[in-house]
């Protein structure tokens, strides 16, 4: 299977481009045309103007937000269409309207809404509409720095633990921050409501929110001199106990460019982590939670990469993946926000 994609892959040439998510699997990053993290591969998919054809090794909104950002007549598409995000299903428009309208009334009009890049296009168009912006985990503290400076609340939405890490890394008090319950419609608070600075939307990462402060715990009584490095998608609790905490690009940048002999423990999804193992034989590295699978980065097979390389041979779109205008527009105006900052 692979000696057939690298076959169609040269035959296509610069038409095709493969993008792959670094939670891939090793079969699939070993074919891709650029891996990156979330960020990087939204920057790559903005600036390529020549390929046809973008295959999206990854998961769904990730396909949508390089259709957002490449031309009209670039064609995304996903191997496998039912590779979801948990995360990105915790917010939808619906829910969205109602919080809004909700939180106003409450709060006043004086908030921007910024959603994390792992969210559905409708979101980011609901952001992009009412001037906000997304955000990755890689330039998170910039953007909602920004944020900060152009309304007196932000709506961090969905993932609650990256929000609440960021906006504490900033010096908001945890005291300041509420959180809201889209499936209740309610808002938790324990401040006096004109003191609010950050509304977080209560969604997060399977992966990442259950890595359980027992694991740092662990590390630190049997192997005193290993660092912790996580990602900034799990718990505050876990965050604040951990050594450093960034982006997928920051935990490789850092593991790489330590000195040789140096340990560390890794809290993220494991193919990563398992490639970072091999990469750096010279340091000891193991994985804080053994179960930080993904299952929907995991979907993506040979198999279907394959299939979706003959469909663009068959000129078959059948794994083409469209968001209408009428979202799009808005959308990209949120994306662009962030990619200008």
């Amino acid at each position: 299977m692979k000696n057939e994609i690298l076959g169609i892959k040269k035959k296509l040439g610069s038409d095709l481009l493969i993008l792959a998510h670094h939670y891939q699997s090793d079969d699939i990053v070993s074919l891709a045309d650029n891996i990156g993290d979330s960020l990087k591969l939204a920057q790559i998919a903005e600036q390529n103007k020549t390929a046809k054809y973008i295959v999206f090794c990854g998961v769904h909104f990730m396909a949508e937000t390089a259709d957002i950002l490449t031309e009209d007549d670039q064609i995304v598409l996903m191997p496998d269409s039912n590779a979801g995000c948990p995360m990105a299903d915790m917010a939808d428009d619906k829910q969205l309207e109602t919080a809004w309208g909700k939180l106003t009334s409450l709060i006043g009009d004086s908030i921007l809404p910024i959603t994390y890049i792992n969210s559905k296009a409708v979101v980011k168009s609901f952001c992009g509409a009412h001037g906000g912006t997304t955000v990755t985990s890689s330039n998170a503290k910039k953007v909602v720095s920004w944020g900060m400076k152009q309304k007196d609340v932000i709506l961090f939405l969905p993932d609650k633990n990256l929000g609440r890490n960021t906006a504490f890394e900033l010096g908001i008090p945890l005291e300041n921050m509420a959180e809201y319950d889209p499936l209740t419609s309610e808002l938790s608070y324990t401040c006096d409501l004109k003191d609010i600075r950050v509304v977080l939307w209560k969604g997060y990462c399977h992966v990442h929110n259950k890595v359980d402060i027992s694991k740092v715990e662990y590390i630190r009584k049997n192997y005193p001199d290993m660092k912790i490095i996580i990602h900034p998608e799990c718990t505050h609790e876990v965050v604040s106990a951990s050594d450093m905490a960034g982006s997928t690009e920051y935990i490789i940048n850092n593991i790489s460019s330590s000195p040789s002999g140096s340990s560390w423990a890794v809290g993220t999804e494991t193919n990563l982590v398992n490639r970072l193992i091999a990469a750096n034989p010279d340091k000891k590295i193991v994985i804080l939670d053994k179960d930080s699978s993904c299952t929907d980065m995991n979907a993506t097979t040979l198999s279907s990469l394959l299939d979706t390389l003959k469909d663009i041979e068959n000129n078959d779109m059948k794994r083409k993946v469209t968001v209408p205008k009428e979202i799009s527009e808005n959308a990209k105006k949120a994306l662009s926000r962030m990619l200008s900052l």
